[in-house]
Formats: structure tokens, C-alpha cells, sequence
């Protein structure tokens, strides 16, 4: 009676080890395919410039550069080719403005459009070919990432910089101003000039702030004087094929604490009577001298007429 239930318990065990072995076998084929990874959404400005972030994974063996070709085309029709080694098998509307920056031997299939039109909105998706040999051309594995496009949108104008700054500065005393602006074209990226001058201290740092969104910064630092007070400063942001855009601030300057109107009379007062003081003993001690003397030679008088009288 009790073999049917060993037997089950072995058969279930069976089946376990099977499976197990089974996932063991496939994990690493399922692990290996054609993957990408590419920036879903990119804000752009007409045109200027726009560099979209990529990278890919493939199950083969790592391959050189010269084996593979990067292809960059629509996601509804793959014949309407964005990028291509081959220039001929581009749109002619891209001929000239699409770059691959990527490595494709380093899986970076990093797209660069130039000069963007109102109509480059996309979707773009990622294409790979693998050469059969380095000279033969044909390709003989391929894979569209149609699922990891690029979809760009178009700016209705240059992104305004942003400042960020104490509300009041103080006379004498460094004054900073941070002036910021985000963009997408980290190849041509805007540059940030004031409307005052920047001989006291200017610090400019340019870095991605998140995949595909870059950010150029200035740092201005000055001296504030009491002139400066309601003053105005203006941070320009230019862009690639110069356009431009500007933010103003109003400088507010207090005076530095100066208690010199207190200490200066307060210093007079205290010297004057210490003075006065000084002055006062000296003069209490010279009347005291003068009257001893007196009271001597009043003395030597009085004994000089005693000494008359008796005789």
C-alpha cells in the first residue's frame, strides 16, 4: 500500500529535476538576444542639433566594427533609411545631417541629427547587420529594435536659462549667480555669456543630468558695491545655429555693518577725559606744592618775628 504514494513522490521528483534542467539549459540561450536601449522621448529645437543616447547587445561573439553596419530608419517603413554608411540609401532630406558617434564595436549605436526640420519628429529606430567577413558586404544576420525607437519633440522655442541667487547681497562681500540651461546636444552645446563682466570670477561646468538631457552652467562671481544696488544682470543662452534665449535678475546691495559713527566718538570722549583727568591731577598735585611752600615760608616768617620780639 504504501509504494503508489513512494512511487508518486518519485515522479514528482522526477519531473522537478527535469525542469530544472531544462531552465539551466535555456536560461542561457534566452539570456543572449537582440537587445537595445534607446531614449524613448528627446525635447529639440528647430535647427539646431540633437544626439540620441544608444547602445545594443547581440548573442553573437564580440565582432570588430568593420563587420557590422548601423542602420537608423522609421519604425513604420524600414526602406526610409535616417543613417547609413551608404549614403545613396538615405532619404535626401537627412543626406548630410545624420552622423553615427557611436562605436558599433563598443555596441554604441549613438545617433547625431543636425539642422533639425519641423518634420524629423520620427519615430527612428535602430537597425543591426552583421558582415559575413570583413570584405564581403553582404549581411547575414539582421535585427530591427522596432520595439526601442526615438520619438523627438519639437521646441516652440529655445529653452530659457535659469538663475539661481541670494535675494540680497552685502557691500564688499562675494555675490554668486548661477545661470543654467538644458539641452539635448551635448556635440554642440549652447554657450552662456553675461551681461556683466566677469573679471572677478567665472566657473563653467557641462554635464549630463539624465540619459539624453545635458545641462551647460555658469558660475558668476563678483564683488557687489553699493552702485550695484537695482542693478540688472542678464544670463544669454546660445544655441547651435545661434539662436538665443536670456533671463534678468535685480541685484539688491545692503551696506556692510559699519559702526565707525558710535566708535570714533565713543573714542574721543573716553581719550578727552582721560585727558582732562590727567591734566586735573596734575594740576591738584602742582596747587598742593605751592601751598606747602607758602605754609613753610609763612613759618620761617612767623619764628623770625618771635625771635625779634624777645630780644
Amino acid at each position: 500500500m504504501s509504494t503508489k504514494p513512494q512511487r508518486s513522490m518519485d515522479k514528482e521528483r522526477e519531473m522537478m529535476m527535469l525542469c530544472l534542467l531544462l531552465a539551466a539549459i535555456c536560461s542561457p540561450v534566452l539570456s543572449e538576444s537582440w537587445k537595445a536601449t534607446v531614449v524613448k522621448n528627446l525635447d529639440v529645437l528647430v535647427s539646431s542639433c540633437v544626439v540620441v543616447p544608444c547602445s545594443f547587445s547581440h548573442p553573437k561573439e564580440k565582432l570588430p566594427t568593420s563587420r557590422l553596419r548601423g542602420i537608423w530608419h522609421r519604425s513604420d517603413k524600414r526602406d526610409e533609411i535616417i543613417y547609413y554608411e551608404d549614403k545613396t540609401r538615405v532619404l535626401e532630406n537627412f543626406r548630410g545631417r545624420t552622423q553615427m558617434l557611436g562605436d558599433l564595436g563598443q555596441n554604441n549605436c549613438t545617433l547625431e541629427i543636425v539642422e533639425i526640420k519641423n518634420h524629423d519628429n520620427g519615430p527612428f529606430c535602430f537597425r543591426i547587420e552583421l558582415a559575413r567577413t570583413e570584405t564581403d558586404t553582404e549581411t547575414k544576420d539582421k535585427f530591427s529594435f522596432v520595439e526601442d525607437c526615438v520619438e523627438l519633440n519639437m521646441l516652440p522655442g529655445p529653452p530659457k536659462p535659469k538663475l539661481v541667487h541670494l535675494q540680497t547681497g552685502t557691500e564688499g562681500h562675494p555675490y554668486i549667480v548661477t545661470c543654467s540651461v538644458t539641452h539635448t546636444c551635448p556635440s554642440h552645446p549652447p554657450t552662456l555669456t553675461w551681461s556683466r563682466s566677469t573679471r572677478d570670477g567665472l566657473i563653467e561646468d557641462h554635464r549630463e543630468i539624465h540619459s539624453g538631457f545635458w545641462e551647460t552652467q555658469s558660475i558668476l562671481t563678483f564683488i557687489p558695491e553699493v552702485k550695484d544696488d537695482h542693478s540688472e544682470i542678464t544670463c544669454t543662452a546660445e544655441f547651435h545655429k545661434q539662436q538665443t534665449s536670456s533671463a534678468t535678475m535685480k541685484v539688491y546691495v545692503k551696506r556692510s555693518e559699519n559702526y565707525n559713527h558710535i566708535i570714533i566718538p565713543a573714542v574721543v570722549g573716553v581719550a578727552t577725559a582721560v585727558i582732562f583727568g590727567v591734566f586735573c591731577i596734575f594740576m591738584v598735585k602742582k596747587y598742593k606744592s605751592r601751598i606747602a611752600e607758602l605754609q613753610n615760608q609763612e613759618g620761617t616768617m612767623w619764628n623770625r618775628l618771635s625771635r625779634l620780639s624777645r630780644r
